[in-house]
């Protein structure tokens, strides 16, 4: 062991690297909790679990490498994020999480409450939030409940060539609106959307996937700042807004 490497850090929960183990330590053990079951349950890939001593859940690195970061060109093959679509599929054709999701209304107070803020404290244009909100209405509809990730991200999807090898972070598992893991998959890659429906297998309605691109940027945009993180990054959320217009 050479040295630790802070993989992420924020007021919630903080990651380190220490060789070939991932330290995560969460603050909510609950949302622990969830996760263990939830990477129990899931018929994917996920790290092995090498002990548990809160608030400190120690986990083993997977193989392969990430499908890349939002904000940059993802190296992966069309082929791998096939394989990602597919991934999410067999996830939402299991069985529920015998723990509740977020629910429409859940969405609808956050998405008027974030925008409110943003408004307020003139983050950004208020024309820019409000056609992206009138986007994000759409997403806000009665679903059928799939057993979700809730935070499938490019960074928590790894793959080994074209072969999916894991998924990671699974705190906010539940059942919820499978588009939004797709959203989430390609948000900031809309050019790879093509290749995640693909390997997803059915038909999906395009704009609702874009309806959570919008409000999944206009929710998270106060707590990326308040935690040290960048929205305004080339090719992040505020670019994902922008690109609405």
């Amino acid at each position: 062991m050479d040295s630790i490497e802070v993989v992420v850090a924020h007021q919630e929960r903080a990651t380190l690297r220490v060789g070939d183990v991932f330290l995560k330590v969460d603050a909510d053990q609950k949302r622990t909790d969830a996760e263990v079951a939830a990477m129990a349950m899931a018929p994917l890939p996920t790290p092995a679990i090498l002990w548990r001593k809160p608030p400190v859940l120690a986990l083993a690195a997977l193989p392969g490498t990430a499908l890349g970061l939002l904000g940059e060109p993802s190296p992966a093959s069309p082929q791998a994020w096939a394989a990602a679509g597919a991934a999410a599929r067999t996830l939402h054709d299991a069985p529920l999480p015998p723990w509740p999701g977020r629910t429409v209304d859940d969405w609808a107070s956050e998405l008027d409450r974030e925008c409110t803020w943003l408004i307020m404290n003139e983050v950004l244009p208020t024309a820019l939030i409000t056609r992206n909100r009138r986007i994000a209405e759409a997403a806000l509809r009665p679903w059928s409940p799939a057993f979700i990730h809730g935070d499938f991200q490019l960074t928590h999807v790894f793959t080994d060539g074209d072969e999916l090898t894991g998924v990671l972070d699974w705190s906010e598992a539940a059942p919820g609106d499978p588009l939004f893991d797709l959203a989430i998959l390609t948000l900031g890659h809309e050019e790879r959307l093509t290749d995640v429906v693909r390997g997803y297998g059915t038909e999906v309605d395009l704009d609702l996937i874009r309806a959570w691109w919008s409000l999944r940027s206009l929710v998270v945009i106060r707590w990326l700042s308040e935690n040290g993180f960048d929205p305004s990054a080339p090719g992040c959320e505020v670019d994902v807004l922008r690109s609405r217009m």
